[in-house]
């Protein structure tokens, strides 16, 4: 008797029974916490994907804004690129790591550190100085706004690989894992119940052929009995005897 669709292939035993509910119980159990991570995952994703679209927009309005202000520098001051690359000693900006957890998903986050120094001081000093410190200051807003996005779009892929994997888990586990399992406690159960059957009716049997025994057991001695008295019987009516010529002993009183 097999149970339908995919089982596993066991013995139906009381133990084997035991031991696929516990593994049905954990794979429940690790199916819920898979679907409260993915959801948990999801909400931050989405999060995120909200945070990304800001960030381009925003990103594109800064570069707008620093090519505007570099087109001013060049045309009051000309070309100062030679003097930049002279007086640069040592990076402005420095981007430091760090680590997020969400529900078990380590998200690296990523952070300007901006370090005050007396470069490109006497930059347009002879003329353009004001528009060389505006295009400074704007660059400086649209390396935060990249580091920035830099950050968003390496969530947002860490996040998207996991949330499919975490869906592909659960799915495996809702569709195949559990409907397997289930498949095999119906099935340990349905033999357990067609065995016990069977040993109900074999006891039945064996208590009948006992009963039946012991019956024929307790109707052969009566029938000997009667077959001695119906003997005696039939002695007495061939040899009657004969009183008379019988002589009784001498009763002393």
């Amino acid at each position: 008797m097999s149970g339908a669709g995919t089982r596993e292939n066991v013995f139906a035993t009381r133990m084997a029974l035991t031991n696929t509910k516990l593994r049905l119980k954990g794979a429940q159990t690790g199916h819920s916490l898979l679907a409260k991570k993915r959801d948990a995952l999801t909400t931050r994703f989405r999060t995120i994907l909200r945070k990304v679209d800001e960030a381009k927009r925003k990103m594109g309005r800064v570069m707008q804004l620093a090519s505007f202000s570099m087109a001013e520098v060049t045309y009051a001051t000309g070309d100062i690129a030679y003097l930049i690359q002279e007086q640069a000693k040592q990076a402005s900006f420095r981007v430091k790591a760090k680590q997020e957890n969400v529900s078990g998903v380590v998200l690296p986050a990523f952070e300007v550190d901006r370090t005050t120094g007396s470069d490109f001081n006497l930059t347009g000093l002879g003329r353009g100085g004001q528009q060389v410190l505006k295009a400074k200051e704007v660059y400086a807003k649209a390396i935060e706004t990249l580091v920035e996005l830099a950050s968003l779009q390496t969530a947002f892929t860490i996040l998207d690989e996991v949330i499919r994997a975490t869906n592909r888990r659960v799915n495996a586990i809702e569709h195949i894992v559990i409907p397997r399992l289930e498949n095999t406690v119906k099935y340990i159960m349905s033999e357990l119940d067609e065995m016990d059957r069977e040993e109900f009716f074999r006891l039945k049997k064996v208590q009948g052929k006992k009963k039946r025994d012991t019956t024929a057991r307790n109707a052969a001695p009566s029938d000997s009995e009667s077959t001695m008295q119906t003997g005696s019987e039939y002695n007495e009516a061939e040899h009657p005897v004969d009183l008379l010529s019988s002589k009784d002993e001498d009763v002393i009183f």
